[in-house]
């Protein structure tokens, strides 16, 4: 009955357009109710005790490091680098844009970020070398989608903390996914590009203007050697590279590249703000749901439910990928992970896999609901930045969600994709 008054309570008042954090609240107090064995004293303290937390500390500084550079000048840099390497190509402009994204991934930790630093210039760019702007706005806010798989990344940081899992070989582990989803994207972009006309930006490749164009924005292509070589050369804790991330960005930006101006500050700090305040509010949130989920022993429950549908580890993991593809269009990515992870691990174990593996699978179901409508975070940027209407983007994003989904499926078959730099363990 509790489980029923929970779900039931926390769907409705998502067709009713509640913000998500402030559902997940009311569905604790319905269930809180209906229970009768909990306190809301204990609510309060879960909201509160859920972001107190060494390894949560990164994602606001994370975030802050993805506003500095991308005011910072170092997301049009990294545009002139992959620009220099596939613009002469067909279908150059669009690739430039996936490799772009694979690059201020590795700064940003976000997918609606990396969408809004790259498509602000890229959108623009497309349109005007002939590009229709459904298939630009698609082709970003897809490829913004590894702006969380690769490292460093938000979702990869709440999912160590919820399961315990080491977040350093969660970052390790996304390295090769994010370059297998780069690479089917300029496939698919290379054959579309091929049979509408697109062409490449006509400048023949040049080592010398790569080159170039690599020693202006090595500042840029320094972070992540930076943040990764820290983590695991043993100088820093991923927390405290997100710390060393935002001083860098604040060195790079203001001193090095001097584009962003003290004027900048006060809307980087404030765009910073509202989006930490916002995931904050859901961690919290999603804390207290799960908690009160394990509470009433509901984890367990639908574990062994799942376990007795099938002895047949394929239906098992059909089941959780298709449970977590749905839960991705209707639900915020952080809040799923808080409270899926819990139900979903002791599965993933008994059904053999590594935690590791398993995450990056969670992780990368999750994200397709980055550019699956209703939710759609990323399809809401680019609509923002394309001027086109959702409803436009979404007919465009279908070939890019079928590209995830084989890569996604490639992650589940091939442990090596996550676990080789980790040993293959």
């Amino acid at each position: 009955m509790t489980a029923i008054v929970m779900f039931v309570s926390f769907g409705l008042l998502l067709l009713l357009s509640v913000p998500i954090g402030i559902a997940l609240v009311l569905a604790c107090i319905a269930t809180i109710v209906a229970a009768q064995d909990i306190s809301f004293a204990f609510l309060a303290q879960s909201l509160i005790t859920s972001v107190d937390s060494f390894p949560i500390m990164a994602v606001p500084f994370f975030i802050l490091a993805g506003e500095i550079m991308g005011k910072g000048g170092l997301s049009k840099r990294l545009i002139n680098v992959a620009e220099s390497i596939v613009g002469n190509v067909t279908g150059g402009v669009a690739m430039t844009a996936i490799i772009t994204c694979l690059f201020f991934a590795a700064i940003s930790g976000s997918g609606p970020a990396t969408v809004a630093a790259v498509g602000g210039i890229m959108i623009p760019m497309m349109a005007e070398m002939g590009y229709s702007r459904r298939f630009a706005a698609g082709i970003v806010a897809a490829a913004g989608t590894l702006g969380v798989i690769l490292p460093p990344s938000i979702p990869m940081i709440v999912y160590g903390v919820t399961s315990g899992t080491s977040v350093g070989d969660l970052f390790i582990s996304g390295i090769f996914p994010s370059i297998l989803i780069a690479i089917l994207l300029m496939i698919y972009v290379y054959f579309y590009a091929k049979k509408k006309g697109y062409s490449g930006t006509g400048e023949r490749f040049q080592i010398k203007r790569v080159l170039r164009a690599v020693w202006d924005a090595k500042w840029a292509l320094l972070v992540p050697v930076v943040i990764l070589g820290g983590i695991y050369g043993g100088y820093f804790t991923p927390t405290e590279a997100a710390v060393v991330a935002v001083a860098y960005g604040l060195v790079a930006g203001v001193l090095l590249y001097r584009e962003l101006k003290l004027n900048d500050l006060y809307e980087v700090f404030r765009n910073a703000a509202l989006t930490t305040a916002t995931i904050m509010l859901i961690i919290g949130a999603a804390t207290a749901f799960g908690k009160v989920m394990i509470l009433e022993q509901m984890p367990a429950r639908i574990a062994n439910a799942m376990l007795s549908v099938s002895d047949n580890p394929v239906i098992l993991i059909s089941l959780v990928v298709i449970m977590l593809l749905l839960i991705g269009m209707v639900m915020d990515t952080t809040a799923a992970i808080i409270i899926f992870t819990p139900l979903l691990v002791p599965v993933g174990m008994e059904l053999g896999f590594d935690p590791v593996q398993f995450g990056m699978m969670i992780i990368l179901a999750l994200v397709i609901g980055f550019i699956t409508p209703p939710i759609g975070v990323n399809l809401f940027v680019a609509s923002e930045i394309s001027g086109l209407s959702i409803m436009k983007i979404s007919k465009a994003i279908v070939p890019y969600i079928v590209v995830m989904l084989v890569a996604l499926l490639l992650v589940i078959l091939i442990p090596d994709l996550t676990l080789l730099f980790l040993g293959g363990k």
